[in-house]
């Protein structure tokens, strides 16, 4: 009886245990190798191709007017044009901290603090 009880209970943790490779591996320390086989890596399909950048226009690099009053570049200060509207205009010396916000549409006018001379006119 003992022996059936045992052969029985073989079976069951025959049954229940996991199935590891019935071959060792070569070299001791070595894991076994997987019995399933890797999934196949697919090829890699051809790049995508990019579309050249497109160049910007003058219009958007020029959407304050600047380019239109860089004659005022050497003249003072004082012949700086009054705004239409204000909130799209700035001036400030070549020294002085001003934010750092792009506008594209808003007109600045850079002027030389010790001489008073316009040095830069631009966008932002």
């Amino acid at each position: 009886m003992r022996v059936a009880i045992a052969a029985a209970l073989a079976l069951c943790l025959a049954a229940c245990a996991p199935h590891y490779p019935t071959t060792m591996p070569s070299t001791p320390g070595a894991a076994p190798e997987p019995s399933v086989a890797p999934a196949p890596v697919p090829a890699p399909g051809p790049a995508p191709q990019r579309s050249p950048i497109p160049k910007p226009q003058v219009a958007a690099r020029d959407a304050c007017g600047a380019a239109d009053l860089q004659r005022l570049v050497g003249r003072p200060r004082t012949e700086i044009p009054i705004p239409i509207n204000p909130n799209r205009q700035r001036v400030a010396c070549t020294t002085c901290p001003v934010t750092e916000e792009f506008v594209p549409d808003r007109l600045n006018f850079f002027f030389d603090a010790e001489t008073g001379r316009i040095r830069q006119i631009r966008c932002g």
